[in-house]
């Protein structure tokens, strides 16, 4: 049964929807927006915003913590660069516009950003 299990499959396993969620967010950190499908915009916004949670505190624990969730030490300095323009900011750090359908299969598409 599925209750309470509100995240998207993605017609993928487990590690693989893993690695697609882990690919956009460290795309998104770098290069601070990026077009995708809407269901994929909505699904890693909290991750990532709850990453930029973590970012706001500079510490080891956070920095191994980031490190282990994107993969590499460069996009966590990315991240945590980022994170020290929304040191004021309860939350909210990232915004999804939707765009028009995509032309190859009709896929609802969105641009998803950093305020």
């Amino acid at each position: 049964m599925r209750h309470g299990n509100v995240n998207r499959k993605f017609g993928r396993k487990t590690d693989e929807r893993r690695a697609l969620l882990r690919s956009l967010a460290r795309s998104l950190v770098l290069e601070g927006h990026i077009k995708t499908t809407q269901a994929r915009a909505k699904e890693i916004r909290p991750l990532v915003e709850k990453m930029v949670t973590r970012g706001k505190v500079d510490s080891v624990s956070n920095r191994r913590l980031l490190e282990s969730l994107l993969g590499d030490a460069i996009t966590v300095k990315k991240l945590l660069e980022t994170a020290k323009q929304y040191t004021t900011r309860p939350g909210g750090y990232l915004r999804i516009v939707k765009m028009g359908p995509r032309k190859g299969d009709a896929s609802p598409m969105a641009v998803i950003e950093f305020v």
